[in-house]
């Protein structure tokens, strides 16, 4: 974690957080002391070096706080007398974000599946198996062999052969048959494959389904706004339409290959846009890069990490406002095309 401090007046402090940075270089692109550096931001993503993706020199930083506006991503942090300036009224305010809407939400776990920032948690409360169905099953551990058949075959991973060793016979014999009610669904598989008739199972389940109580799934889904790029992963695989995104900037991605130049994407020989990629947006096609604009959020990492300078990063629109300093306006104004 990089910093920089300056007293006076007001006390300030910009923190970069390296561990939710993407190494997209917004920030060094616009700093005004060029204060910060990107770092080999390719070895870094693949673990081949071990630094931070932003090199600070205290020296020339003046901790003015602009990368941590420019920041979409929440990896600059700028503090005044140790209060956060984002929450500023005087300070740009970026717009995007993701929601989840808890009320539709049916908490079937594919968005936490797919983020690929691990910045979402589904937390589900099921019913339990016994509540759901119900039934009898009688062991005879006297006939039991210890063949372990019907532990092997059960679906529900509800039985349990013991064993003890018998040394008259030299072999194990069974001790005890288990049966686990919390898991045990009655399907009577165990008694179809029991070559002993060691397990007699009865079903009243479906005789009596009309008194068995509606299944209901509560829970919730944690969304860490903080590790969250808003790719908009969760919107697009969401089934009920309960994840929303607004991404930080418009545009696209551009690929601008030049045969004459030897300027071709190099696709499995390289593949460097899709190891840093923070979105997941990128495969390979036809040994060619493919981005995937409907989870892409244009922050142009792999722009910085193409060793053949063929990708360039068009941005059109961007979600941030109440920029009132008109040479922030300036600096800021180029991150758009």
């Amino acid at each position: 974690m990089a910093s920089a401090h300056r007293e006076g007046q007001d006390n300030r402090e910009v923190i970069h957080h390296n561990d939710i940075c993407v190494g997209c270089g917004i920030c060094s692109d616009i700093c005004p002391t060029n204060a910060l550096n990107l770092g080999p931001i390719l070895p870094i993503a693949r673990g081949i070096v071990d630094m931070d993706y932003i090199r600070m020199d205290e020296n020339k930083c003046v901790v003015c706080g602009l990368c941590s506006f420019a920041c979409p991503f929440n990896a600059m942090e700028f503090k005044i007398n140790n209060l956060a300036a984002k929450n500023m009224k005087e300070y740009p305010k970026w717009g995007h974000g993701t929601n989840i809407d808890q009320e539709d939400c049916i908490l079937c776990g594919k968005c936490e599946l797919y983020c690929p920032r691990d910045a979402i948690l589904v937390r589900r409360d099921l019913p339990k198996v016994k509540n759901l169905v119900s039934g009898e099953i009688k062991t005879e551990v006297d006939n039991c062999i210890a063949c372990h058949i019907c532990e092997e075959m059960c679906p529900a991973d509800a039985i349990t052969i013991k064993t003890d060793s018998s040394s008259n016979i030299g072999r194990f014999n069974a001790s005890d048959i288990e049966i686990d009610p919390e898991k045990c669904m009655y399907c009577k598989i165990c008694q179809k494959v029991c070559p002993e008739d060691a397990i007699k199972a009865v079903c009243t389940t479906c005789m009596d389904s009309e008194n068995i109580p509606p299944v209901e799934i509560t829970g919730n889904v944690v969304l860490d706004e903080i590790s969250c790029v808003n790719c908009s992963w969760c919107e697009n695989i969401c089934p009920s339409n309960a994840a929303h995104t607004l991404k930080p900037f418009k545009g696209e991605v551009l690929l601008q290959e030049n045969e004459e130049e030897d300027k071709l994407c190099t696709g499995e020989a390289c593949h460097a846009c899709l190891d840093v990629c923070p979105c997941n947006a990128i495969t390979l096609t036809d040994n060619h890069m493919t981005v995937n604009d409907d989870v892409c959020v244009l922050c142009g990492a792999c722009e910085k990490a193409c060793p053949q300078k063929i990708l360039s990063v068009d941005r059109t629109s961007m979600e941030l406002s109440n920029i009132k300093s008109k040479s922030w306006q300036n600096i800021l104004g180029s991150l758009i095309d």
